[in-house]
């Protein structure tokens, strides 16, 4: 019932799944015999099983790759019409087909579609050379790599040479594995719930061989996701090179509870291998699937304890759609009202939106305007890169030139009406007076872009796109910077060198939000990635404010839309007096 494996894979699997493949140990060697739903009963029907192999094109996710698969078509198939899903990483295991059969006969789970996938390999070139074995490349990275292999290829595939229909609805997608097909079922969740929501791993494999060991740290950090999770795993695990498997899934467990997911767990005493985990699979599909059709929630029990949840975002809050149908959307800024000003860099212009949501142009041929602040005679003070200058708006919308010779992407403006500049290509910060004097106070970041002023008006902090912090300097009396630091630390995509950071904006608390290709990262004032808020849309986001007639709504330019959600925290109003947050916990 299970695709053939290569062989060397087979050789690493065989103490893995020897129980759950179809290769029973004796009773002394399984201290967890596998129960009656996971053997073959006659008395039930009996779904279809179809083996069947995927070469992968030369512009696949994973080219050159081979595998294999098995396909599960129940009893109850109906090919007119999209069928719950089961998705089995390394070509099976669990006993799957009987607990299938098994559970779809008793209706304890839905009559559902299996696709048992083994990872994929890179044939040799001849017999004096080894395959490119892909297991762990595949399985053990994050990203969304192997998810975009299964959504874009393997199951448009799979439709097409059986005549199925796969379910597109993430609720009725489960997904599973074992040790580093275990993590890959939940990365493939992590980075797809809109995808994938139910996911079992047994023995995972959440340690340091390619970045899974961070996963305890971000479930606690990024806000909840609809995701619902069951765990296996022995005391007498691996302990080796990558890390110790046994504390690994517990502390995964730990941080999924803190962070408030619907998750359960079966924590035994066997070792790197199938057999606890065959046994508990068919509790492991009853739970997972045990209020369906119910949509799967992030945070169902509102039990979570993440800053992000309880201290930044407000109940319910969601990304909305604010705008769209622009170029390239950037520099949000917010007026003393509460209204929102943003620029679209390639269609130049300056768009506003009123405090009751209406989008209006502010200002047209703006010279490739991009950072945009107020200041405190009330104007908008906007950074024209394309004319490589400094401008500021009245509010009619009539521009006044302040400084030449800048190519600014942003900028920021104190109390007492100085600004400083970014210009990333020439990787300068520069000071300009009310008056229009300039001066260069920084060079050398790698590409210096958002800049802000802490609430105390007291540090100035710089994002570096190509690089993974935050810069903090502090503000002398003549408006100079001392004691250059790379000081907020932020977290980055896997596989990526640089953090992206862009756009940057403040609460009253002295947090830190700072737009990054992994999403909205706050931080706290001593420079620690507290909470991370998803991607509206998978598009790069360049820019945040706070904004709104009570200034409590975080606004964010992503690409061709802004988008906005409701905060519990309020935000700071640029140019306005200091504020001195309470000191942060150290």
């Amino acid at each position: 019932m299970r695709a053939s494996l290569n062989p060397l894979l087979a050789v690493v699997l065989l103490g893995l799944f020897s129980a759950a493949a179809g290769h029973p140990a004796s009773a002394a060697e399984n201290p967890y015999p596998p129960g009656p739903d996971s053997k073959r009963q006659d008395d039930v029907p009996h779904g279809e099983v179809i083996k069947g192999s995927f070469t992968a094109p030369t512009n696949s996710v994973f080219p050159g790759t081979i595998r294999d698969y098995t396909l599960y078509l129940p009893p109850q198939l109906d090919r007119a019409r999209r069928m719950p899903l089961l998705v089995l990483q390394d070509g099976g295991g669990y006993q799957v087909v009987n607990v299938l059969d098994n559970l779809i006969a008793k209706k304890e789970i839905p009559a559902q579609i299996g696709l048992f996938v083994t990872p994929g390999r890179v044939p040799a070139r001849s017999t004096n050379a080894l395959d490119r074995y892909n297991r762990s490349y595949e399985y053990d990275g994050l990203g969304d790599a192997y998810a975009r292999f299964l959504l874009n290829e393997l199951f448009p595939y799979i439709e097409k040479t059986h005549q199925v229909l796969l379910t597109t609805n993430a609720n009725e997608r489960a997904i599973a594995g074992a040790s580093s097909g275990g993590i890959c079922a939940w990365t493939a969740a992590w980075e797809r719930p809109d995808a994938f929501r139910r996911v079992f791993t047994s023995v995972g494999t959440y340690v340091g061989l390619r970045g899974g060991n961070e996963y305890a740290t971000l479930v606690r950090k990024f806000e909840p996701k609809p995701i619902r999770i069951f765990l296996q795993d022995g005391e007498n695990d691996l302990n080796i090179y990558g890390g110790d498997w046994w504390m690994a899934n517990q502390e995964l467990e730990r941080s999924l509870q803190f962070a408030g997911y619907d998750v359960q767990h079966a924590w035994g005493t066997g070792g790197h291998d199938g057999f606890q985990a065959t046994q508990v699979f068919p509790d492991a599909l009853r739970w997972l699937w045990r209020d369906y059709p119910a949509s799967i929630t992030a945070n169902p029990e509102k039990k979570s304890k993440q800053p992000v949840v309880r201290e930044v975002l407000a109940d319910g809050s969601e990304w909305q759609l604010v705008a769209d149908g622009f170029k390239f959307t950037e520099g949000p800024a917010v007026n003393t009202q509460g209204e929102v000003f943003f620029s679209d860099i390639p269609n130049n212009r300056i768009h506003r939106i009123g405090t009751n949501g209406t989008v209006s142009v502010f200002a047209s041929d703006t010279g490739g305007v991009n950072g945009l602040m107020f200041g405190p005679d009330g104007r908008l003070y906007a950074a024209a890169g394309g004319a490589k200058q400094v401008k500021a708006y009245a509010p009619d919308g009539t521009a006044t030139v302040i400084a030449s010779g800048i190519e600014g992407n942003d900028l920021c403006v104190a109390a007492n009406g100085t600004l400083y500049v970014t210009e990333p290509n020439q990787k300068r910060v520069w000071r300009v007076t009310p008056s229009g004097e300039k001066q260069i106070v920084d060079e050398g970041i790698a590409f210096p872009n958002g800049v802000r002023l802490s609430p105390d008006q007291s540090l100035l902090y710089v994002a570096d796109t190509r690089g993974r912090f935050v810069w903090s300097f502090q503000v002398q009396e003549d408006g100079s910077l001392a004691y250059k630091q790379r000081y907020y630390h932020l977290h980055l995509v896997d596989g990526s060198t640089q953090s992206g950071a862009d756009g940057m904006t403040l609460d009253r608390d002295g947090r830190l939000y700072v737009t990054t290709e992994l999403g909205v990262q706050f931080c706290d004032q001593a420079g620690r990635v507290n909470g991370i808020l998803a991607k509206p849309q998978a598009a790069w986001l360049s820019n945040a404010v706070i904004g709104g007639p009570d200034f409590d709504t975080l606004y964010v330019t992503s690409s061709d839309k802004v988008f906005k959600r409701p905060l519990r925290t309020r935000g700071v109003q640029s140019g306005q007096p200091p504020i001195k947050p309470a000191a942060p916990r150290l």
